[in-house]
């Protein structure tokens, strides 16, 4: 049952953060002192709202999965601001993404992982943007497409390289084109090589998440493939009613 990780499952949940003032306080009550001075600081309302939502969210998800009040919930810190458990629950690994009014979270035992969602949205100057951070044969498979596909590709590629970057933790220590992804039209998600290195390509695993329209998004971890679960996309009200009703 989604919601209930056994083995090697990873549960994933997309969520769109629409919702009544209602939702946003009954998130805002599970936040902890730090969490709320932090949701104070955005600037704009909207920043705010869904920062209150995707982290309550995110502690009502950790609840169910460790049998913990949502409240209760203790994090540390990587050394580059990567959220984990506290010992007690740490068999729990999880990661978060958020773009526009779209938050994906996803949750395993014993490994690591890392996710990232991105809206496909206009881009001026694709070229620009991929070359510093794309690996040359990246950026070659890229403007062999179409003009029309290459923003979705463009996308694509990001998406995966991203989640490696987070499921490692080391944020841009590890430069985004010292590794090599797939990413054309019908290609299965994967990586390619790290530094030159087919190797320990092969020890990691990559997958989509196509079940967001509008949206790229990518899955990655250090082990064999594992079972993916998922719902439909929900709405931050429809969430909690199913975490709360389960």
């Amino acid at each position: 049952m989604l919601g209930e990780l056994a083995g090697r499952d990873v549960d994933v949940w997309a969520v769109q953060l629409f919702a009544p003032d209602t939702v946003v306080e009954r998130c805002l009550a599970v936040l902890s002192p730090d969490e709320r001075a932090r949701a104070e600081r955005f600037v704009f309302q909207r920043h705010r709202r869904a920062f209150v939502l995707s982290r309550g969210i995110l502690r009502r998800l950790l609840g169910r999965y460790t049998s913990q009040t949502p409240a209760a919930i203790g994090f540390s810190y990587g050394r580059k601001g990567k959220p984990c458990l506290l010992e007690l629950a740490r068999h729990i690994q999880f990661n978060c993404s958020h773009s526009a009014d779209m938050t994906l979270y996803a949750m395993t035992r014993h490994c690591d992982l890392g996710v990232d969602v991105e809206k496909i949205r206009p881009l001026q100057d694709v070229a620009e943007i991929a070359q510093p951070f794309f690996c040359p044969e990246e950026v070659r498979e890229l403007f062999s497409l179409p003009a029309a596909e290459r923003e979705a590709v463009f996308f694509r590629c990001w998406t995966r390289k991203e989640a490696y970057i987070k499921a490692v933790g080391d944020g841009l220590a590890i430069p985004l084109d010292s590794f090599r992804v797939t990413m054309a039209p019908g290609d299965p998600a994967g990586f390619v090589h790290f530094d030159n290195d087919a190797t320990l390509a092969r020890e990691w695993t990559l997958h989509d998440f196509p079940a967001i329209p509008g949206y790229a998004s990518a899955i990655a971890y250090r082990d064999a493939p594992r079972p993916l679960r998922w719902d439909r996309v929900m709405t931050a009200a429809e969430i909690l009613a199913f975490l709360e009703s389960a």
